[in-house]
């Protein structure tokens, strides 16, 4: 018989923890993904009974209902009726095989509408009867990237045309990356083909297009099929009875899209010059209510203020053969003086308020001795004394320029050495003393070893003319050459910078302590104080700064609707003092956007951006290139500086961030610049120009708007490494991280740390070549590197309105700044 032991009435149960001391661990363990949601029809009080509790939610679903149906009738609302806004179609060739125009009319003709009268390229506007619906289309052509994106920022629906033929080649491609980055409406795939296909082939390429378009924009379902007539007309009643998709950084902003311009001269214009007049801009409000008291963006051309709303009725269509009958324009709004935003944007500084300081003695005698070099005039072309290289004898002149002078610097060290012209002098002394006999030995010497660096390759010229390639100048074999070079020496340097980040050579032929004179240790980078203040530059004085950025924006939102021209309605908007060369730069088959601006967004401030690079893109992007910042309805050519991006997009505790030198993949970078200001999460795209094309850029990046803190400060980072010489449990002798005492004592107050995680500081200097003495927290190993961790603070550039290839740009007034915001 097995014996097993029975639990019995004596075994000790200890008591349960209770839950409600349990740690958010615990009790995220616990809950194992679940989350406790608290409806709002279901927060009735326990006093309520049940019945009551089901009628709370009864009544709820009933609110979420009405509310729902009364968006969905407001937002249709705007396109109702026989006068309603016309819905604005961006039709988009991604193929060269395929045609704007045929795609329009095989959609109108789809609904026996009446499509003769369809520009290839241009807006057209048409009635569709069958829906009751007003279409305004505008036919783009291919490969015009700018204009594309004007449209499509203002259109409400977007028809990507494909080929069943050809693919999408890279333009294309950037294109739909462009969109998304920039926002996509609701968009409709449609496939033309100049025959019909087999009926064996047409599904499988229905369906390998749609995963095209799929991985650009998840939300398509179907690509429909011109050739077949019913589906025509399925494009066709998505364009008149879909529901507009919103786009977020547009809503609350007004905007128009031109159906007319003209301009006129005016007599009262501010500048009194015979090219500043009036513009006329005839179309239709959409978006928010549109202000004459807030300022208008022309693209290409710049900021505006506004004159006056005047509303611009179309011509009511009479029964019979009466002609139609045209209805008075009437003011609908014009500016008040008190409220008109101007036009300044920046500050002046005023210099007379900085710190003053005493004049030193030569400055009181008023001697001109230091600004003498400075008035000699610049020498004659051509007079500038050659530099003759030696080299050894049989070398080419193409061989030549591979021979790399030993005085030949790093650019980035700021520093250069006299050490060449002193060793010359002393050569040309001791050659003085020498005899004569001493002189011909020597001169024998130097024609045995070195010769001059011929301008010519003599010796090679025969052969060379026998082989069959055109044999480049020197000229424009070394400016090759040096660009290659470059190019290898950018693409070393990044990868240097991300195996060794920061980290520099200290100078021998200057003092490291005025070399790193701008420099600062800090203990921590993120909670050591830093006054934001400190050391500020001149352009600091010229941008504005917001006391409560938040606050601000939602006074200025809530502004924007107040006043103005509601939505919906057909006006001409009167311009003042716009160039002439704006009205004549006008093609009706471009699309012509006008974008009403919100209060503030005229004054230039510090911008920051949230990008992420594009994964496609493989060249190096380093902080300061220029490249091109597409941000809402604006264009600027811009040199960002990046910096790093904190986990959840704070500040930290001193508001310090680090410089990053470039722009890598795989992680959150903030770029900053100098800009007018914005309001909200507004999409940004950074493309580079293309020199070969300039409607094919690179896009580098995208991102969106994140804030106008002028108080963040971007702090780069240097870090100075040294050798411990020689090791003793925690004390060590360091080298080569200075070269004389002076510097040793210069930072010793600043901490040292190594790549193991050993932090400690500096003792004493040791001899006169630059070694010191440095204690640290724990044993430090002989193959440890001591490092020394050095800031300063960075600024951005000026950034400058960009103008796309091809397009007119105004011409600059008198007095006005070439750096436009």
């Amino acid at each position: 018989m097995s014996h097993s032991h029975r639990p019995s009435g004596l075994k000790q149960t200890n008591k349960k923890f209770k839950s409600r001391h349990a740690t958010k661990g615990d009790l995220k363990r616990e809950a194992k993904g679940r989350v406790v949601r608290i409806s709002p029809k279901a927060a009735a009080k326990k006093s309520l009974t049940a019945a009551q509790t089901r009628l709370n939610r009864q009544n709820h679903a009933k609110q979420t209902q009405a509310n729902k149906r009364h968006e969905l009738v407001a937002s249709l609302k705007l396109f109702g009726g026989a006068d309603g806004a016309p819905r604005i179609v961006a039709v988009v060739p991604l193929c060269p095989d395929v045609s704007a125009s045929e795609t329009v009319k095989a959609m109108v003709d789809s609904y026996d509408g009446d499509a003769e009268s369809a520009p290839d390229v241009g807006i057209w506007r048409t009635r569709a009867d069958r829906f009751k619906a007003n279409l305004q289309f505008v036919l783009l052509p291919y490969r015009q990237l700018y204009e594309t994106l004007d449209a499509c920022k203002a259109a409400d629906y977007i028809v990507f045309i494909l080929s069943p033929n050809t693919e999408v080649d890279s333009w294309g491609e950037l294109l739909l990356r462009c969109l998304q980055s920039q926002g996509l409406p609701e968009v409709v795939t449609v496939m033309q083909a100049k025959e019909a296909p087999n009926p064996k082939d047409r599904h499988p390429v229905l369906k390998s297009l749609l995963s095209f378009i799929q991985f650009f924009d998840p939300s398509q379902n179907k690509v429909h099929d011109l050739s077949v007539r019913s589906n025509a007309l399925n494009a066709a009643r998505a364009l008149c009875e879909g529901r507009p998709n919103p786009i977020r950084w547009r809503e609350g902003r007004s905007y128009l899209l031109a159906e007319k311009v003209d301009w006129e001269h005016s007599e009262s214009s501010s500048d009194g010059l015979k090219d500043i007049g009036t513009l006329r801009v005839t179309g239709v409000v959409r978006g928010g209510p549109i202000s004459a008291n807030r300022l208008v963006h022309l693209p290409n051309f710049g900021d505006f203020q506004l004159e006056k709303v005047v509303s611009a009725p179309l011509p009511r269509s009479s029964k019979g053969s009466a002609p139609d009958m045209e209805l008075e324009s009437t003011t609908l709004h014009e500016p008040n003086a008190d409220d008109a935003e101007s036009l300044t944007s920046r500050l002046e500084p005023d210099t007379m308020a900085n710190e003053q300081t005493w004049p030193t003695e030569e400055e009181m005698r008023g001697d001109d001795a230091s600004t003498s070099a400075s008035n000699l005039p610049d020498a004659a072309q051509g007079t500038t004394p050659k530099r003759v290289k030696r080299v050894p004898r049989g070398t080419s002149a193409y061989q030549a320029t591979w021979i790399v002078d030993d005085d030949e610097g790093d650019d980035d060290d700021e520093y250069s050495s006299d050490e060449d012209g002193e060793d010359v002098s002393m050569r040309d002394a001791v050659d003085e003393g020498e005899g004569s006999q001493a002189e011909t030995m020597q001169q024998e010497s130097d024609e045995e070893d070195l010769v001059d660096a011929p301008t010519e390759d003599v010796g090679v010229g025969k052969k060379r003319s026998k082989v069959e390639f055109e044999d480049l100048s020197m000229d424009v074999e070394n400016e090759q050459h040096a660009e290659w070079k470059a190019a290898r020496a950018r693409e070393q340097e990044e990868k240097e910078d991300l195996e060794f980040p920061d980290e520099i050579d200290t100078p021998m032929e200057r003092p490291a302590r005025d070399r790193f004179a701008r420099y600062r240790g800090l203990r921590s980078i993120r909670t050591s104080p830093w006054d934001p203040f400190e050391n500020l530059p001149l352009d600091y004085s010229r941008i504005f700064q917001f006391e409560d950025y938040e606050k601000t924006k939602r006074n200025v939102k809530r502004r924007a609707g107040e006043d103005g021209v509601q939505p919906g309605k057909r006006v001409t908007i009167h311009i003042k003092n716009v160039p002439k060369t704006c009205a004549d730069s006008y093609d009706p088959k471009v699309p012509f956007v006008l974008f009403s601006l919100w209060e503030y967004e005229h004054k230039q401030t510090v911008l920051h951006f949230a990008v992420q690079r594009n994964t496609e893109y493989d060249g190096s992007v380093r902080s300061k290139d220029p490249l091109i910042l597409t941000v809402g309805p604006r264009r600027f050519k811009v040199n960002p500086i990046y910096s790093q991006h904190l986990r959840g997009g704070g500040k930290g505790h001193n508001n310090v961030h680090k410089f990053e030198r470039y722009l890598r993949h795989g992680q959150t970078t903030v770029a900053t610049v100098y800009g007018p200001a914005c309001f909200g999460k507004v999409p940004c795209m950074l493309l580079r120009e293309n020199e070969e094309d300039g409607q094919a850029p690179y896009l580098v990046g995208s991102g969106t708007f994140l804030s106008p803190d002028t108080k963040r400060i971007i702090a780069k980072r240097i870090v100075l490494t040294g050798h411990p010489f020689k090791v003793h449990r925690k004390v060590a002798t360091i080298r080569f991280m200075f070269f004389n005492p002076q510097d040793v004592t210069y930072f010793k107050p600043v901490e040292l740390h190594t790549k193991m995680g050993r932090t400690g500081h500096i003792q004493e200097s040791l001899g006169t070549h630059g070694y010191f003495k440095a204690h640290f927290d724990k044993p430090l190993s002989q193959m440890d590197t001591v490092c020394m961790r050095l800031y300063k603070r960075v600024f951005p550039k000026w950034s400058e309105m960009y103008v796309p290839p091809g397009a007119v740009q105004a011409a600059k007034k008198d007095g006005e700044d070439e750096k436009m915001g």
